[in-house]
């Protein structure tokens, strides 16, 4: 699927670090290098003929402006750092968008953890609070105590939990929806933890599959800056603060162009609510599980916030 990046002078500073990031020859050979296939940084560095020093400043800028992908993967030889291209395309529009933040309304909700409104879920799974736990580790049945209200951390090794957001005033508006956004902190599920762990997360909005995010790792080692004292140092400790935009051009990822899935295919007035869905699918190559963190575990002080904006024009 051709993957493309949207950018325009609204967003000016976006538009500018990707521009530093092509400004280089050495850049845009990497870039035609990983065209077919992802590379290491040793392998770029000798099919370039320059230094690996080199090479690897770089990657780093590519990866900063969000360019590229990059993941550390196990080998015979150690550990090396693999580079992927995220885009097949740039677009870029030299021209404002006419209508300002002010012609647009907006909707939030943010949903607390515990107030799932369905889940099927597998261990290795549990629910705790900021005060202790409330699922038994390892008992999906423990996932419908009344307590669960109170989660700040949900984990569970495969299946899914699904929310349902209210839709609060736009039932009773006649609107155009120009963006649904979702954004939550989250990261795969290892036994304690694992920062090379990675994970096929899949989101469904109104039963319609939006796309699936590959989480690189269970994410440990340092404490997160939201969790509380009684917290394991060897368990999960932080995610990853990741956000889903669905828009009439399509869904992204942090930005980034992912799928084809727009608002018309969700069929927003269809309910009062919305519904998410956030889980694995069966076939999924990368089975390694789900945390997702709460106002009070990780690093981000939030839960699982929706965002709507909308034109009543």
């Amino acid at each position: 699927m051709l993957k493309m990046l949207h950018l325009s002078l609204d967003d000016p500073k976006k538009l500018s670090e990707v521009c530093r990031g092509l400004s280089s020859g050495i850049r845009l050979d990497i870039l035609k290098l990983l065209e077919k296939q992802s590379m290491n940084v040793v392998e770029i560095a000798e099919q370039l003929k320059i230094a690996v020093s080199t090479t690897a400043f770089n990657i780093n800028i590519l990866n900063e402006v969000g360019l590229i992908t990059t993941q550390f993967q196990s080998g015979n030889r150690g550990t090396k750092k693999t580079c992927s291209k995220n885009y097949d395309d740039i677009h870029i529009t030299l021209s404002q968008n006419l209508k300002s933040d002010k012609d647009y309304g907006s909707y939030k909700v943010e949903m607390p953890l515990g107030y799932f409104s369905d889940c099927l879920v597998y261990p290795t799974c549990g629910i705790v609070s900021d005060e202790g736990i409330i699922a038994i580790e390892d008992e999906p049945g423990d996932f419908f105590v009344p307590e669960r209200v109170k989660a700040e951390l949900i984990w569970f090794r495969k299946g899914y939990i699904e929310y349902k957001f209210s839709k609060g005033e736009l039932n009773n508006k006649t609107v155009l929806i120009d963006n649904i956004q979702f954004s939550m902190e989250i990261c795969s599920e290892a036994p304690n933890y694992n920062n090379e762990w990675p994970s096929d997360i899949t989101l469904w909005v109104n039963d319609v599959e939006i796309t699936t995010w590959t989480s690189p790792g269970d994410f440990g080692g340092s404490r997160g800056k939201l969790n509380p004292g009684w917290w394991w140092d060897y368990a999960t400790q932080y995610g990853i603060l990741k956000t889903w935009d669905i828009t009439s051009m399509g869904t992204f990822e942090d930005g980034r162009h992912v799928s084809n899935v727009k608002i018309a295919d969700i069929h927003f007035e269809k309910n009062n609510f919305i519904k998410l869905k956030i889980g694995m699918k069966e076939d999924a190559i990368n089975m390694g599980g789900i945390n997702l963190f709460g106002k009070k575990f990780g690093n981000y002080e939030q839960a699982i916030i929706m965002k709507i904006k909308y034109n009543s024009n």
